[in-house]
């Protein structure tokens, strides 16, 4: 059984007894997060946000992320991630089993990613020492500063900030204090998402929501009709992925093979899957104009589903217009 995390340990700033197995050298200073940081919303938003962020970008390399603690330290994903980000090879083993030869992996991808985002090492609010030991902060420090250069769209959830616990070695004990660390800034009204079509629509027509699933139900059906299939309810036979799959396939010409998706999802996880794929093929087709969390689809959330729907929706319904006008909202 692994020891009690130090911060279990501590409970208000000031002097405290040195507990066992955390012994720092005098003047040494560390930083811990205490379980309200942890638990706090946005703190817990932020890891999630940055794992379907990791998993959409591995999503073809089978790599699935759970724990970013967990997952990260090593190297392995992080190597995955650097090369799919940049197309820069780096010269390091594939796999790394001995915890010395992880170490140097995860060494060589720092410094790679250094370069790359510009940081200086000692600048960086990460280091190999501090992601190695599954340093959270520091792994989130990483990811937020890789995600803001390479994907600069992705929604981070705004002015993410955490309290933390900073504990340094005194003649007289372990003098604690508490801090706040800073994760993502402050957001403005360009950074925020602008409201599209359905928020307006849930918002101030909610009386309209389901004649407009009614005709997005009709179009669906008549695409699907040549594969012997048929939606009746829209807020729950595409939570699986398997029809959206197959939609897209049907309108823009993809075939898929049955080794990339689950056609019988049987778990949350297969149904993920199916799902996070089918949002990449429509961002890769440009059909995709407002963030849509793909764990959304899976629970059955209508203003989602209907946003991934209307991007097939509004394209393959004006390439039948015969007056070309364009759709410009489901009216």
């Amino acid at each position: 059984m692994e020891p009690e995390p130090l911060y279990n340990l501590l409970q208000l700033p000031g002097t405290v007894d040195q507990p066992a197995g955390g012994t720092l050298s005098q003047g040494e200073k560390n930083k811990f997060l205490p379980p309200t940081s942890r638990k706090d919303p946005k703190f817990e938003e932020l890891q999630k946000v940055l794992m379907e962020w990791i998993n959409a970008e591995l999503l073809p390399e089978h790599i699935v992320v759970r724990s970013l603690e967990e997952d990260i330290f090593d190297g392995l994903i992080l190597h995955h991630l650097f090369q799919k980000l940049t197309g820069v090879k780096l010269d390091v083993e594939e796999i790394a089993l001995t915890a010395a030869s992880q170490r140097r992996k995860l060494a060589v991808v720092l410094e790679a990613a250094g370069q790359s985002l510009q940081v200086e090492e000692q600048q960086a609010q990460w280091s190999v020492e501090s992601i190695f030991n599954k340093d959270l902060l520091a792994t989130l420090h990483l990811l937020v500063a890789l995600a803001k250069c390479f994907q600069p769209d992705l929604s981070l959830p705004p002015n993410v900030k955490v309290e933390v616990i900073i504990m340094e070695s005194t003649k007289s004990g372990l003098k604690s204090e508490m801090s706040v660390e800073q994760l993502t800034e402050c957001s403005t009204d360009k950074d925020q998402p602008s409201k599209d079509v359905f928020d307006e629509l849930f918002k101030l027509a909610p009386e309209k929501v389901n004649a407009v699933k009614e005709a997005i139900v009709n179009f669906v059906n008549q695409k699907l009709d040549r594969l012997g299939l048929s939606v009746q309810n829209l807020d729950t036979q595409f939570a699986d992925g398997v029809i959206l799959l197959l939609l897209i396939g049907q309108l823009e010409g993809f075939f898929l093979h049955l080794k990339e998706f689950y056609l019988t999802p049987k778990s949350p996880a297969e149904m993920l899957h199916n799902v996070t794929l089918a949002l990449e093929l429509l961002k890769d087709e440009d059909l995709l104009n407002h963030p849509v969390s793909p764990e959304d689809i899976v629970n059955k959330d209508t203003k989602s589903t209907l946003r991934v729907l209307y991007g097939l929706f509004r394209k393959h319904k004006l390439k039948e217009s015969t007056d070309g006008e364009p759709l410009e909202s489901p009216n």
